[in-house]
């Protein structure tokens, strides 16, 4: 079982999210907007990071990029959630340190695949 930060400002995307990370086996925690998911990432040091994208103040891409530009979360894989689906924005996750990348709403199956990818032995 792994613990997976979910860093999610809308509250019904955060319960679904939840509801999913759950069915999958898995641990939660939580952080409502990126500050305080970089805080926890850093106290915590979870498995995985299930990162939206648009948060208040601080944006996901900006979080992920400080994460991965931290030593001591670098190696936590970050899978971005967004309502966005452009190639741009895609692109603009990889060049942020994502290791992932889902769209809303999310699918159980894709996310469970996405993380059983991301958290498998050897893969970090």
């Amino acid at each position: 079982m792994a613990r997976i930060l979910i860093v999610e400002d809308n509250p019904i995307n955060m319960k679904l999210a939840t509801l999913l990370v759950h069915l999958a086996g898995h641990a939660t925690l939580g952080a409502v907007d990126a500050e305080s998911g970089l805080l926890l990432a850093r106290v915590e040091l979870p498995d995985l990071i299930l990162m939206d994208v648009q948060l208040p103040g601080m944006d996901g891409f900006v979080a992920t990029a400080e994460l991965k530009n931290d030593p001591v979360t670098a190696d936590i894989p970050v899978i971005a959630l967004t309502a966005m689906a452009l190639a741009r924005d895609q692109a603009r996750a990889q060049e942020a340190g994502c290791d992932a990348y889902i769209t809303k709403p999310l699918r159980y199956q894709e996310l469970q695949d996405a993380i059983d990818w991301l958290i498998a032995p050897g893969h970090r």
